[in-house]
């Protein structure tokens, strides 16, 4: 059901409740207005860590709301957008805070959570921003391994834009294998993908990677 039908699905129920006695439906009530506000927390989480990416300035809430949503999917039995929400608590860890130590164990969780859901999409993001881990402790077999199963798991889900900034993971791990047309090609292949798709934010960061890589 979409939000509405569950905020419509809850006042039904209120009604239910009062004018018909069933004081039983105020639980179903409850859990239709929690899978809202979970859904509305992860959602209003996400918009404020797009935010940090432009400005730069830590926003509190984001962790208050990404821990909410987690707390609320885990009550409800929702493995799928829990994974999801645990997931954006480690992001926040690692991208916002610069904290590995907490972040890890998140996209670890999440990673379970998500393969348990079978849901793809954030796997392939627990998996690149445990990739992301692995590069900054100068693990860099493992973090190329991460990449690569996040961008085979985009590709299969026809994820491109995703497909395009995982290749550019991987161009810097190549360059710091001393593996520079492999950096090239991955490169080119990356704005490629995002110039298909429009995804003008990851040619600036293609743009930015050619740059400090000295790639043409």
């Amino acid at each position: 059901m979409t939000a509405d039908e569950r905020i419509g699905q809850a006042q039904l129920l209120y009604e239910r409740a009062v004018f018909g006695g069933d004081s039983g439906a105020l639980a179903a009530a409850d859990q239709s207005l929690d899978e809202v506000e979970a859904d509305l927390a992860l959602a209003r989480g996400q918009v404020i860590h797009a935010r940090f990416l432009e400005e730069r300035v830590e926003n509190a809430r984001e962790l208050e709301l990404f821990e909410r949503a987690a707390e609320l999917y885990g009550r409800l039995g929702d493995v799928r957008g829990e994974g999801e929400a645990v997931f954006w608590v480690g992001a926040f860890h690692q991208v916002v805070r610069d904290d590995a130590d907490i972040a890890v164990p998140s996209f670890e969780r999440a990673r379970d959570l998500a393969t348990r859901a079978g849901d793809r999409l954030t796997t392939s993001y627990a998996l690149r921003h445990l990739g992301f881990a692995a590069h900054m402790l100068g693990r860099l077999d493992e973090a190329r391994a991460r990449f690569e199963e996040s961008t085979r798991l985009r590709r299969e889900l026809g994820f491109l834009p995703g497909v395009a900034a995982n290749l550019i993971g991987l161009a810097y791990l190549a360059a710091q294998q001393d593996r520079r047309d492999d950096a090239a090609a991955l490169l080119d292949e990356a704005t490629e993908l995002a110039e298909s798709t429009d995804s003008h934010g990851v040619l600036r960061w293609v743009a930015g990677a050619r740059e400090e890589l000295s790639l043409p």
